[in-house]
């Protein structure tokens, strides 16, 4: 009977990380609709030009996402919409004219969940890094996936991760993979 008790209570024990986890979950996809922002977030955006230095355009006028959508696509090649989760994990998204995700990149004190993040593009993620890990003798650390359709980068430690991740022939005229930061 005890061990029937035990076994519930490491269940319970396991659960509730993974229920809190999942309320700070962020849904967005990779190649599809911005994401949802969960209610303790918060999000601005900027638009940016292509061949604007990523430093002229860390100054940029913050706009809000709807101002930004009805700018003309003359003056903006596309737009980074930047969501500070709750737990501190900032998330960028970068999106071109029609709304689609081309880009994401985060940092922060934890690791978002790149399932949501990458969304169809996960699997081949996976396969990505299982690949270079088996290059590597299965030593583990920063994971570097480059294939022609996505692109990858992931590392950090406990309490700083970052990385990048992106669509190669989705980018936009004058963007390139080192925009995404």
């Amino acid at each position: 009977m005890w061990s029937l008790v035990r076994r519930a209570g490491f269940v319970m024990a396991l659960a509730l990380p993974c229920s809190l986890s999942a309320l700070q979950s962020a849904h967005a996809a990779l190649g599809g609709a911005p994401m949802t922002p969960p209610t303790d977030a918060s999000v601005s955006s900027r638009t940016v030009q292509p061949g604007t230095s990523s430093a002229t355009a860390a100054q940029s006028v913050m706009r809000s996402a709807s101002s930004a959508a009805s700018s003309s696509s003359a003056t903006a090649s596309y737009t980074v919409r930047e969501t500070t989760l709750g737990n501190g994990t900032v998330v960028r998204e970068y999106l071109a004219a029609d709304g689609s995700v081309f880009g994401i990149a985060w940092r922060g004190p934890q690791m978002p969940d790149l399932n949501d993040l990458l969304g169809s593009y996960f699997p081949q993620y996976v396969a990505g890094v299982k690949a270079v890990r088996a290059a590597r003798g299965g030593a583990r650390g920063p994971v570097a996936v480059d294939q022609s359709s996505l692109v990858v980068r992931s590392g950090g430690h406990m309490g700083a991760f970052n990385g990048q991740a992106w669509l190669p022939p989705a980018l936009p005229a004058g963007v390139s993979g080192s925009d995404i930061q």
